[in-house]
């Protein structure tokens, strides 16, 4: 019989230089009301004072925080290294630079068991460095606490495939990492871990606060944007060797949110003409490569609302601009 881990979540934290906001995060964590929990922070090479700031919570709370150092190998390969420690039933990833809610892994592990879940969601929410909340960004409008995946494969695409709202039973990564040295691996990785998951646990609460920095590397634009594409395409070949194989719809609604909205308000801040130039180029053999038309895009729907009406005037006429190639307008709008 396989012995069940005394450790309910283990919580990943990678870290790179991350001085001025690390101990906020790690206070939100050893701060949790959910007992029996590690936290393990791995130092992916930090050139800054992060490491004493490791040590001290070490020393602090020696039977929480465990901290690791390693070479620098970006944020997938950290969070894996992590995942190959971790000794909990279930597993969290918190961004070093971000924190939570004092309840967000106790509510997210009692749904998570309350409803035999292998992923449990929550809501989140973007806030400056003064902690004011900018954006709130609602997972699963009007869904119940457990959610039956068969039944509602729209789920897979509509929701945000953060990593960090998230609580996944560990067996999901039994065969599975984060793809190193690319970025967006969050949407490479996560819905592969939802199509194979039958049950999943919601709450509505935001106990997730992501940090916008201004100095912040997602700012810097460029052709990395390309791997939204590339991440899409190959989620799209594991939904076609899925159970889900035949659900085309549900495949074809996260290939339009991921592969065309999501990559469009990344182009949007693209400044080098020529990358951007060839960013669209690319979107064009994706949107000809999936046989996603026009009409579609324009009238896609999330969470059975059409998904243009409910943005801002200003991301219409750029979305439906850049769906008609009209690309010297579009470089205008963005400059």
């Amino acid at each position: 019989m396989t012995q069940v881990s005394a450790i309910k979540v283990s919580i990943i934290v990678p870290v790179y230089n991350v001085e001025l906001y690390l101990e906020k995060c790690l206070l939100s964590l050893v701060n949790q009301t959910l007992q029996n929990i590690e936290i393990l922070v791995m130092n992916d090479g930090s050139k800054d004072n992060s490491q004493q700031i490791i040590e001290k919570f070490q020393k602090d709370y020696p039977n929480k925080i465990f901290g690791f150092i390693k070479e620098n190998g970006g944020l997938s390969d950290a969070r894996n290294f992590g995942i190959d420690r971790a000794k909990g039933q279930y597993l969290g990833f918190v961004d070093s630079d971000d924190y939570v809610s004092e309840t967000m892994f106790e509510e997210m592990y009692g749904l998570a068991e309350k409803h035999q879940a292998e992923m449990a969601i929550c809501n989140l929410q973007k806030v400056d460095e003064n902690g004011t909340i900018t954006q709130k960004l609602t997972q699963l409008p009007g869904f119940p606490e457990k959610i039956t995946l068969e039944n509602n494969l729209s789920v897979f695409s509509d929701i945000s495939y953060f990593a960090c709202n998230k609580l996944f039973k560990k067996e999901l990564f039994q065969n599975k990492r984060f793809k190193r040295r690319i970025h967006f691996e969050d949407i490479e990785l996560i819905p592969q871990l939802l199509l194979n998951c039958n049950i999943l646990a919601f709450t509505p609460n935001y106990h997730y606060q992501y940090l916008e920095r201004q100095n912040s590397i997602s700012k810097s634009h460029t052709t990395k944007g390309l791997d939204i594409l590339r991440a899409v395409e190959t989620v799209s070949e594991k939904f076609n060797q899925s159970r889900f194989s035949d659900r085309k719809k549900d495949l074809k609604g996260f290939q339009i949110l991921e592969g065309v909205y999501t990559f469009l308000a990344y182009q949007a801040f693209v400044k080098d003409e020529g990358d951007f130039y060839k960013m669209s180029k690319e979107l064009d053999r994706f949107i000809a490569l999936n046989d996603l038309k026009i009409k579609d895009i324009l009238e896609y729907k999330r969470f059975g609302k059409n998904y243009l009406l409910s943005l801002p005037l200003r991301k219409k006429i750029y979305y439906i601009l850049s769906l008609f190639r009209l690309r010297r307008i579009v470089r205008l709008l963005t400059n």
